[in-house]
């Protein structure tokens, strides 16, 4: 499967910014479907998802997809890799 990633930064309450990309089929172009997906995820961390804006959520690259976000996609739509901040 291929896949889009989508390299996201915001700034969270305590000051701290937290880096996580956004993984997403290559067939889906509707950015405000990934800044959605992305809510969703900082909905779950406890981050107000408001903080989420498109100019902080930009298209990086495209790669094949592992296994484990294979899995991920097919039960949520999208997956998250967490880089920095993020815990």
């Amino acid at each position: 499967m291929r896949i889009s990633v989508y390299d996201t930064h915001v700034q969270r309450a305590d000051g701290r910014r937290m880096h996580f990309d956004i993984l997403v089929p290559s067939d889906i172009s509707d950015r405000e479907l990934v800044l959605q997906y992305g809510r969703r995820y900082l909905e779950a961390k406890g981050v107000a998802p408001a903080s989420l804006m498109a100019e902080k959520c930009n298209y990086c690259h495209m790669e094949s997809a592992n296994p484990e976000v294979e899995q991920e996609i097919a039960s949520t739509g999208f997956a998250i890799i967490e880089m920095e901040n993020c815990g």
